[in-house]
């Protein structure tokens, strides 16, 4: 698997994935600010990525900050910390990153500015380390509901480039393939950025995971012809009753699938789960501009002029979705608030394969 993001002497190397699959580059980011460009012009993508890349733009951060005082020294943070929530308000996972920094120094009062500096460092490298385990971890908790024989859909891409590694969408997908089943991937294109069709096939394609690629609009005809069999997509931000913002069109194919009678299952590491938030109503929607719709790759496909709505994600509501795959097992919908409850059985309620 490509590496998507890493921190080294100070550096935060991601990948730019703009520019997948013509060509892999890796762009240096030196500071806070060309991290928070980064994530703002998808250079890197994916709620989970976004997240570890917000951890280590804390942490380059945290070292422009010239004080000794710790008051100083969090002060200084606070400038960071809304540089980076700024970029991509529906997922939640820079939020995550924000308020886990917030708790971790808030415990660490007596340390030295030098000691939380290198700490900080150490954390995001941490964050990154646990993401892969709890994508694999994942793996193994979806890949229960995975047949020998399946045709398994996907939307955008929940995969290695949108983690630290393995991928939440793909996670079970990789482990059915090394557990010998026999699987098809379904990968749609996803407009307008072509997530699905740049990055979802093109790295399923380097680990030699048998994917075909399908227009958006083709996914109904072929659920409608019994060709696919199970959908796992990932997310951006879960909200407690369920509710699930993934990237706009991810509602349209859980109607789909639904009306098909087919599965439709989302992966969601606790890190993208808001259980602050009722209800999907209240998930901040992004909108994006509208050259992404205009053009692509820089050659401009609609009339100059047209007016253009470029809603960069939609929320599919928790009564189309059939289970949610986490790290701690696999729920339903409405069962996933009691993640978040002291002592609740988690065994008692949790999805099972048949």
């Amino acid at each position: 698997m490509v590496k998507t993001i890493e921190l080294v002497d100070g550096v935060v190397r991601m990948l730019d994935q703009t520019k997948l699959p013509r060509e892999v580059v890796y762009v240096d980011c030196k500071d806070y600010l060309m991290v928070a460009r980064g994530i703002k012009d998808l250079w890197i993508r994916g709620a989970p990525a976004i997240g570890i890349a917000a951890s280590m733009g804390i942490a380059i951060g945290a070292a422009e900050i010239m004080t000794d005082s710790y008051d100083e020294f969090i002060k200084g943070l606070e400038t960071v910390y809304q540089t980076l929530l700024a970029t991509r308000p529906t997922a939640v996972n820079i939020q995550w990153a924000v308020n886990r920094t917030r708790k971790l120094l808030e415990a660490r009062k007596e340390d030295s500015v030098d000691t939380l500096k290198s700490f900080l460092t150490q954390e995001a490298n941490r964050v990154l380390e646990q993401d892969i385990e709890i994508n694999k971890t994942i793996g193994k908790w979806g890949a229960q509901f995975i047949k020998d024989g399946d045709t398994i859909i996907t939307h955008c891409n929940a995969g290695s480039l949108a983690t630290g590694g393995y991928g939440t969408a793909t996670g079970p997908i990789r482990v059915a393939v090394e557990q010998g089943k026999n699987i098809q991937v379904i990968a749609d294109e996803t407009r307008p950025v072509l997530q699905g069709c740049r990055l979802t096939s093109w790295e399923l394609m380097q680990d030699n995971i048998p994917v075909t690629l399908i227009t958006d609009n083709t996914a109904g005809a072929l659920l409608r012809k019994g060709e696919i069999t199970l959908a796992i997509v990932g997310t951006d931000r879960t909200v407690s009753n369920g509710d699930v913002a993934n990237k706009i069109g991810t509602y349209s194919l859980a109607v789909l699938c639904r009306e098909n009678n087919v599965p439709f299952y989302v992966a969601a590491p606790l890190s993208s789960i808001d259980f602050s938030i009722p209800t999907g109503d209240l998930i901040p929607i992004e909108e994006r501009g509208p050259e992404e719709v205009t053009s692509i790759f820089g050659c401009r496909i609609a009339p100059e002029g047209v007016k253009v709505r470029n809603i960069a994600f939609d929320v599919t509501p928790a009564k189309y979705v059939t289970g949610i795959i986490t790290e701690k097992g696999v729920f339903r919908p409405e069962d996933l608030h009691k993640l978040n409850e002291e002592g609740a059985d988690l065994e008692s309620i949790m999805l099972k394969a048949e």
